[in-house]
């Protein structure tokens, strides 16, 4: 039998040679993605203090997605993130897409928030 690494493993060895390269600190965090089959999340991080400075997810009941697993959800996520960081005052962030393809649901989030303003 030939011996296959599930994808969710890849997916977490990718990640974390991503974020021996990068960390968020107070002038310029981290913003991390998140996805799953349901839902998709983002928070800001700020890796020297360990804490998140601004989180927005397609569970948030204020953004009221009818469908949480779609293109369209993750750029009202990108949105809202962009709006949350810029409103304390961050301008600049470093990207992490947790080991996942930049494609599809992960680039339209980075493309939301840059759109509203926030620098990668």
């Amino acid at each position: 039998m030939i011996n296959q690494t599930p994808r969710s493993l890849i997916r977490v060895k990718k990640h974390l040679k991503i974020r021996n390269k990068f960390s968020g600190t107070a002038e310029r965090p981290r913003l991390c993605v998140f996805r799953s089959n349901n839902h998709i999340y983002a928070q800001v991080i700020d890796d020297v203090k360990g804490i998140t400075l601004a989180a927005a997810s397609s569970l948030d009941k204020v953004l009221a997605l009818t469908k949480t697993n779609d293109v369209e959800a993750a750029t009202v996520v990108g949105n809202a993130i962009a709006e949350k960081t810029l409103a304390k005052g961050i301008e600049a962030v470093v990207f992490d897409r947790g080991g996942y393809v930049y494609h599809g649901k992960v680039k339209a989030l980075a493309d939301a928030a840059r759109k509203k303003g926030l620098k990668f």
